[in-house]
């Protein structure tokens, strides 16, 4: 095991000589988070749906024309 961690790690080095360094970001920043299409399509297709809790505190999703029909 400890060789292939070894030879890992040299191929890891070796590749920084290639791509450079890793990128450090400031941990402190704030996360800055972009709503493109795809997530306004999963908003919509998650919309349809509503969250459940049973007794047991298992968590199952229900769509919303569903709920109307037991209602």
């Amino acid at each position: 095991m400890g060789h292939a961690l070894t030879g890992f790690m040299n191929a890891t080095d070796r590749l920084r000589f290639v791509f450079g360094p890793a990128t450090r970001l400031d941990s402190d920043a704030p996360v800055i988070h972009k709503h493109d299409q795809y997530e306004q399509a999963s908003d919509e297709d998650l919309s349809h749906f509503v969250v459940e809790t049973d007794s047991d505190g298992h968590h199952y999703a229900v769509r919303r024309e569903d709920m109307d029909k037991l209602v």
